[in-house]
């Protein structure tokens, strides 16, 4: 049994290939978003758009028109973390259908791990062994190892 370990924060995605012991874990392949590590205001160029009401004039002041933003509910972060978890999902079912792997941990952070499994494929969702809330995508594979679950091979069959 093959089992295929992401783990993976909104920057960085590394994946581990693990065959019958979990201390020999054997970085396969990485990836990095560099626009993670971008603020929102780096993403757009200005201020987001006004929006000036044409309502009838009161007897108000003249030239009191109202006007409000038209920001919207994307964060652009977001957004681009969302986009990550798509790739990430998409080279996951890419070694899939190539058969490289039986079965996947996935390790990652609270937030980073709902868009995750939000972006995963039907077809990776079905082998996933345990999905792992905790960002260790810069801690050593020792602690990748200490948080493996105790049996994986026994949980994918």
């Amino acid at each position: 049994m093959r089992v295929r370990i992401l783990v993976a924060d909104q920057s960085e995605a590394k994946f581990y290939d693990m065959r019958y012991r979990p201390e020999a874990l054997q970085l396969v392949g990485r990836m990095l978003d560099p626009l993670a590590h971008l603020h929102d205001r780096d993403f757009k160029s200005d201020r987001p758009g006004r929006v000036f009401d044409h309502a009838p004039m009161t007897a108000g002041r003249r030239g009191a028109t109202p006007r409000h933003a038209t920001a919207g509910e994307r964060r652009p972060r977001k957004h681009e973390a969302q986009e990550f978890a798509r790739q990430i999902a998409g080279e996951l079912d890419r070694a899939r259908q190539k058969g490289e792997f039986d079965g996947v941990i996935v390790i990652a952070g609270p937030p980073f791990l709902g868009l995750l499994r939000e972006a995963l494929t039907d077809a990776v969702r079905s082998v996933v062994i345990a999905e792992i809330s905790k960002d260790l995508v810069h801690q050593e594979v020792s602690a990748v190892i200490k948080h493996l679950p105790p049996r994986p091979f026994a949980a994918a069959r």
